[in-house]
């Protein structure tokens, strides 16, 4: 290498923790989180494992810096708006991010040591309920209710054998196929009915299910006041 090459060469990017904590949310939707680790991570960031330890001290809070993260990419509830359609806005991003992380759904809120993005997000909701005219217990009802399904439905999401679209039609196709006529005649009726007609896509019950939540949570709101 020439003097001239060796000095027009870019220096190393300086490593920090925000970098190590990308690099690693960025792995893990590339691999999953069961595969994940810091000598993986270090490859990734083309770095010594050490040096990972001088910007984080150790996996754990790696993986809570992850999930904070994650919080911060979900849209906050708007504080100026109607409480129901703040909730729905927040909820429906929450599962746009959840199915970009979808090795983020356990860790959610199973961390012990939750970062600032996490606790306002967490606060914002609460808020957003408080607000809405909920009591402290049905704000703690409500919030409960809410994530148990927008968590739920991201996980079964990320775990459907096959995508929307005609894959998924294919798949139930083949699934159905094998069983003599009338066996099983109202799982071959939502298959035929509704699986596999045009433009079917099991994510579009995600709104159906959200609102029958948010309606019923307002109606029970009204009822405990």
């Amino acid at each position: 290498m020439g003097a001239s090459e060796s000095m027009t060469k870019s220096p190393p990017t300086r490593l920090t923790r925000d970098k190590v904590l990308v690099g690693a949310v960025a792995l893990a939707d590339r691999i999953g989180i069961e595969a994940f680790t810091i000598r993986k991570l270090a490859a990734e960031l083309d770095v010594k494992p050490m040096t990972i330890y001088t910007h984080v001290p150790n996996k754990d809070a790696i993986l809570d810096g992850m999930v904070d993260l994650v919080f911060g990419e979900i849209e906050m509830p708007d504080a100026s708006t109607d409480w129901t359609r703040a909730m729905r806005r927040r909820c429906l991003s929450a599962r746009d991010v959840l199915a970009r992380h979808r090795w983020a759904v356990p860790l959610m809120e199973s961390r012990t040591a939750p970062g600032p993005e996490t606790l306002r997000h967490h606060d914002a909701v609460l808020g957003c309920l408080r607000r809405g005219g909920f009591s402290v217990a049905m704000t703690a009802h409500a919030y409960a209710v809410i994530d148990s399904y927008v968590y739920g439905f991201a996980l079964q999401e990320a775990n459907l054998p096959a995508p929307a679209g005609q894959e998924l039609a294919d798949l139930a196709e083949t699934i159905i196929e094998p069983f003599p006529e009338g066996e099983y005649p109202y799982l071959m009726e939502l298959t035929v009915e509704h699986v596999l007609r045009p433009g079917y896509d099991f994510g579009a019950e995600f709104e159906f299910g959200l609102d029958l939540i948010l309606d019923g949570l307002a109606a029970a709101a009204t009822r405990s006041v």
